[in-house]
């Protein structure tokens, strides 16, 4: 359930970004609106996105930058295919798009290392804590 949850917390993350990043975009561009099919599009697109991020990590690798060029790949050929579908180009540049993707994705990254350095640390304090009971009541 967890990972059901974490899961659907980063759907959300990055699809706000996604949406900020948008419209810096339009703003930039003189666009007016975000419609509403756009915002549901971007969320389908990071649900998708999301759980090929789940099959892709039952794959490892022994390079990090391998394992991170996958997922720039695979991000990148899914807002294509999607791009194509809906229609996104008529309004936006393909390159824009990947941008907005390798942006999206570090900013997730580092997300991630933090939250991980966060739950390193709190489980080493666990076990520090564990190890000083275990000595008191060892004596």
């Amino acid at each position: 359930m967890n990972e059901i949850k974490k899961t659907a917390v980063n759907i959300m993350v990055t699809t706000g970004v996604a949406l900020v990043l948008l419209s810096i975009f339009g703003i930039s561009v003189g666009y007016k609106y975000l419609y509403h099919r756009v915002i549901l599009e971007i969320l389908g697109a990071n649900i998708i996105i999301h759980l090929g991020h789940m099959l892709i990590r039952k794959i490892e690798s022994a390079y990090v930058v391998l394992e991170y060029l996958l997922d720039i790949v695979y991000i990148t050929t899914v807002l294509i295919i999607l791009g194509t579908i809906f229609d996104w180009f008529l309004t936006m540049p393909v390159w824009y798009l990947v941008v907005m993707a390798v942006v999206v994705y570090t900013f997730t990254v580092f997300t991630n290392i933090i939250r991980n350095r966060k739950d390193v640390k709190e489980l080493n304090e666990l076990l520090q804590k564990r190890k000083k009971k275990n000595l008191v009541a060892a004596s």
